[in-house]
């Protein structure tokens, strides 16, 4: 495969196409981008162009298709059966597995069996209880989507799907982290992942072409002009949303309820590369691809002027264009002297490039929005991450914290 030999591919195959109108997201909007005769359906000669590629160019013995959109179910269950059939026809001796991410509004016992019988993870947007799930998470009518969203995790339970719950974080729920997380515990959910939600407003430019999220970097006269939307988490209140969630699980919860975001941590701590490309040091190892085949250096950088090519063009051809590796390594190479000097910069990496729009107090550009709430979140967690990591090491289960919290008096003593 040469300089990629090991990435990872989030297909669309309803491209931005999704039956919700969640305000704060992002990815609808890249409707703008396509005709307006578009099916938004990928075809048969893309999914298995897709499917045979991907597996012939991963030298790893598990492959991992990644589903997303939009909502990627209004594509049909038929797709999704005819890509497993596709898998089995090109898996040569690897073990397949496929991950969804879904809004669950229409999910039914069909789907559930199909996912359960083939063994999907299926990721689940919910924000937390109903009153803050239901201020964003909307349809196309305004209506809410709460009660859809509670049924089909009934449903994944009952059929025993594996899912996790995937949270994002506003300016208004990042006030509301405990209830958010017991909400969920009372629901017995035990993976988790929160989301911070950052969007800057469009320009006039941007604006004309029907966008309402961030501005193509195309048409920014600079990095800093825009203001972030209302829905946004403010730059501290994330960390400190992190925090307060940490407090509970690591004194409660450690090795009965799995939030992403401490195990992402672990990993930095224990000194393996991060599992989530945000805190990797280089970016370039996750793109997207539309259901037309086309291909984008990152999920967040679905604009003209990252694509790298469609997928009928060739997969080793396009995973190693110049510019993708760019890409990868202007995360590094543009880190503010600010970020290359911290003390949690082996957690953080100024994590992702999306978010870096800010100019740090020496003045230097691509400070990240989120530094104030990483440094806050990641300088607390830091003494606890070493003591799991020091009973790992001593293979010892990481639970075992929560009886060394107690025995040092209570977390405020550690």
């Amino acid at each position: 495969m040469g300089k990629h030999n090991s990435f990872h591919i989030l297909a669309k195959p309803t491209g931005p196409m999704c039956n919700l109108d969640c305000k704060y997201c992002y990815y609808t909007e890249k409707e703008a981008y396509f005709p307006k005769d578009d099916s938004f359906r990928m075809s048969d000669a893309v999914l298995e162009s897709y499917i045979k590629q991907y597996i012939a160019s991963q030298d790893t013995q598990e492959i991992v298709f990644a589903w997303q959109g939009g909502e990627p179910t209004l594509i049909g269950l038929d797709f999704f059966r005819k890509a497993v059939s596709l898998q089995k026809k090109y898996a040569d001796g690897k073990q397949i597995t496929n991950t969804i991410q879904t809004n669950g509004t229409l999910l039914n016992d069909r789907w559930c069996e199909f996912f359960s019988a083939h063994h999907f993870l299926v990721g689940l947007s919910l924000d937390g209880p109903e009153h803050i799930h239901d201020m964003y998470r909307i349809d196309r009518g305004g209506k809410p989507t709460f009660e859809f969203v509670m049924k089909a995790i009934a449903m994944l339970k009952k059929h025993g799907v594996a899912f996790n719950i995937l949270t994002c974080v506003t300016r208004h729920s990042a006030y509301k982290p405990l209830e958010i997380y017991h909400f969920f515990k009372q629901q017995d959910i035990q993976y988790i992942q929160f989301i911070p939600i950052v969007e800057r407003e469009v320009n006039e430019d941007a604006a004309k072409l029907s966008l309402r999220h961030a501005t193509p970097p195309s048409l920014l006269m600079e990095e800093t002009e825009q203001e972030v939307t209302p829905w946004t988490v403010e730059s501290e209140m994330y960390g400190e949303f992190l925090i307060q969630i940490f407090n509970e699980w690591v004194q409660h919860d450690v090795g009965s309820v799995y939030v992403m975001n401490f195990e992402w941590a672990l990993a930095s701590w224990i000194g393996i590369p991060s599992p989530i490309c945000i805190f990797r040091e280089e970016c370039g190892q996750a793109v997207a691809m539309e259901h037309n085949g086309e291909m984008f250096s990152c999920d967040h950088y679905v604009y003209p002027e990252y694509r790298l090519g469609n997928i009928t063009d060739g997969l080793t051809n396009i995973m190693n264009v110049p510019s993708l590796l760019a890409f990868g390594k202007k995360k590094r190479d543009t880190l503010p002297k600010v970020c290359r000097d911290c003390e949690v910069r082996f957690a953080c990496h100024g994590e992702c490039p999306k978010n870096r729009f800010l100019v740090s107090d020496q003045n230097e550009p691509a400070l990240n929005y989120l530094c104030a709430s990483y440094k806050k979140y990641f300088k607390h967690i830091n003494p606890y991450m070493k003591m799991m990591k020091q009973l790992l090491q001593d293979g010892l289960p990481a639970s075992y914290i929560k009886e060394i919290i107690i025995d040092q008096g209570g977390i405020s003593k550690i």
